[in-house]
């Protein structure tokens, strides 16, 4: 999917909704249990719910590698089942040198038609740059994230600024606001007003609210452009809105939610 393509389905929509499939097997409803693949048994029901009031959909490959064979396999599924009509995200955060890099991009946009897949920028433009080598396809750059971890580095003083505000600069120079977006956490609402003057064109794919704290009105109001230019993903409050057998309902009813409070920013 590509930037006017994505921008289309936000403003046809009136959401900017990302919904994040951070699907834990020990944590779906039990009756699923007896299927033969309770991930994507799980994530079929839960597209199905969502699908009318979001974008995007992020598959968090973490809880899907932990189960070997059969969670790559519910990957392959879920993001196949998803289509064309929603941007889909693999959430890997790779990043290694040139050659390792360029398998990973094969994996996830050959081998998987994801559109997208998250990426670690610390070793710098040669182990990015194979991400963004395809049409229609992006490469999701740690910026600034939403854990305690982020003092660590992200945070800290480099130069005339911040570590990050460095690696916003450099790599929004690796790509163009049509192949390279930005992670950044929405726990970190304060630094978006700097965030956005510093790439004042690219999308943010900013996870945090919900289950995190992170506030959507906030993050909405320093974070827009006229392109809208976010994407908010919310994982846990929606898809484990419920543990019962009306998990569908209740991811349905807090994925509405969303898509009404994000089509009043935007109407605003």
């Amino acid at each position: 999917m590509n930037r006017q393509q994505l921008i289309e389905q936000i403003r046809q929509k009136k959401s900017y909704l990302c919904v994040g499939l951070d699907t834990d097997i020990t944590k779906i409803p039990k009756h699923l249990l007896k299927e033969s693949d309770p991930v994507f048994a799980f994530n079929k029901v839960i597209i199905d719910a969502t699908r009318d009031y979001c974008v995007a959909y992020k598959i968090n490959t973490a809880f899907y590698e932990a189960l070997g064979l059969k969670g790559w396999e519910a990957m392959e599924k879920t993001v196949k089942y998803i289509g064309k009509d929603h941007f889909t995200i693999a959430d890997a955060k790779r990043g290694d040198i040139g050659n390792t890099s360029d398998q990973y991009a094969k994996a996830f946009f050959e081998t998987l038609p994801f559109d997208s897949v998250t990426v670690a920028p610390y070793m710098g433009e040669d182990s990015v740059k194979p991400f963004l080598q395809y049409p229609g396809k992006w490469a999701i750059v740690l910026g600034l994230t939403s854990n305690k971890g982020a003092v660590d580095f992200e945070l800290k003083k480099a130069g005339d600024g911040l570590l990050y505000e460095k690696v916003l600069q450099t790599a929004s120079g690796w790509g163009n606001p049509g192949n390279l977006m930005f992670v950044v956490g929405a726990t970190q609402a304060d630094e978006f007003i700097n965030i956005r003057k510093l790439t004042p064109d690219h999308f943010y794919l900013v996870p945090g609210v919900g289950a995190q704290g992170g506030s959507l009105k906030e993050i909405s109001e320093k974070a827009m452009n006229k392109d809208v230019g976010i994407l908010v993903n919310a994982s846990r409050a929606i898809i484990y809105a419920s543990g019962g057998e009306d998990f569908a309902e209740a991811a349905q009813k807090v994925a509405k939610e969303y898509q009404e409070e994000m089509a009043s920013y935007l109407i605003a």
